[in-house]
């Protein structure tokens, strides 16, 4: 990759990719939340990627691209983390853990729909500068319910498990 047109459609790709991934994980997660709210966090979430996938169609379209997805190896890394997570935690320690995990996930998004965003902006990409922007606000979003719910339930109901 040699120009910013390239690396935007490749981290297009990537994130294409992520978001489909992570679309299939997210129900295992629900599965294995034992908090209804987080559980209700985490389907919600799943309602959103699916939206974020059909936006990133839109964006691909934009640009005169049909959507594809590249391997994304951080991603796949992530989601591993939940799935040891699953197998190995249980009661509090599970709940804050996926959490944890989705935010590393949440975290990821950011990074990547940020950079987009940019990009898209400098390229003159000015339909999908508008549908990233849609989505870099939706996983802010989310990222602050997961931080609330953190630090206001799950982070709380795992510190009184350790003190009992």
């Amino acid at each position: 990759m040699k120009t910013l047109a390239e690396i935007f459609e490749h981290t297009l790709e990537d994130v294409y990719f992520a978001e489909n991934a992570i679309a299939k994980a997210l129900p295992k997660v629900a599965k294995a939340a034992t908090d209804a709210k987080l559980k209700k966090a985490v389907e919600d979430h799943l309602e959103e990627t699916k939206d974020q996938i059909r936006k990133l169609g839109e964006v691909f379209k934009s640009i005169g691209k049909k959507p594809a997805g590249e391997k994304c190896d951080a991603i796949e890394g992530l989601i591993k983390e939940a799935d040891g997570l699953m197998e190995e935690a249980s009661g509090t320690a599970l709940n804050a853990g996926l959490l944890a995990a989705c935010q590393a996930v949440e975290h990821y998004e950011i990074s990547r729909y940020g950079s987009l965003r940019e990009w898209a902006k400098d390229l003159g990409h000015d339909q999908a500068h508008k549908l990233l922007s849609e989505i870099l606000d939706q996983e802010k979003a989310t990222n602050n319910k997961l931080t609330n719910l953190a630090v206001t339930s799950i982070n709380k109901t795992s510190a009184a498990a350790k003190a009992a």
